[in-house]
């Protein structure tokens, strides 16, 4: 597994991604980095270990001004900070990654899957969200695969508000859920 960081403004993302000898390569997070944290904070690191039978030796950190084009696990994370930085510009509103979802449950995955229908600069509820994954009395399930996202801002959890148009939860933090949603145009009850 490849570990790279990459700010934007003020806010650190963790990416990282995988290959394998029988795969190409894929994202398995990009996740905030919280103040002070390094990637070895993770909430996602001991998942990943278990998911894939790892040890601490699997991961390597390379920062990101010394990836490679020319390594395929490298070129995707180049890829995916460029595309971030796209989105953080104002000049991208979808992405175009390999992800690796698998360390969701099916539930979670197909959760994951349905968020990617929300579009830029549009907000639904849980209980939509609920709705369009076949399980319309399971808002609480679905926030709570929500809130599992390895993918923030890729996998926009982040459009998902409250029934009533308040914010509800962000793993990132409200303020990085204001400020992506500000970004793209959404404003939201406090």
């Amino acid at each position: 597994m490849i570990v790279t960081t990459a700010a934007f403004g003020s806010n650190q993302l963790t990416l990282i991604a995988s290959a394998n000898e029988h795969s190409s390569p894929k994202l398995v997070e990009v996740n905030w980095l919280l103040a002070g944290d390094s990637w070895h904070s993770s909430k996602s690191i001991p998942k990943l270990k278990k998911h894939y039978g790892i040890d601490d030796q699997s991961f390597t950190f390379i920062d990101k001004d010394s990836l490679s084009k020319n390594e395929p696990t490298q070129a995707l994370l180049i890829e995916a900070i460029a595309q971030l930085a796209e989105y953080f510009n104002g000049e991208r509103q979808a992405f175009d990654l390999s992800l690796d979802m698998s360390l969701g449950t099916k539930f979670q995955q197909r959760v994951w899957q349905a968020l990617q229908d929300i579009g830029y600069g549009e907000t639904i509820s849980y209980a939509t969200l609920a709705q369009n994954v076949d399980s319309p009395k399971g808002f609480r399930a679905v926030a709570n695969a929500n809130s599992k996202n390895p993918f923030s801002i890729v996998v926009p959890c982040h459009r998902v508000i409250a029934s009533d148009g308040k914010l509800g939860g962000y793993t990132g933090g409200l303020d990085k859920k204001t400020h992506l949603l500000a970004l793209e145009g959404v404003t939201c009850k406090a």
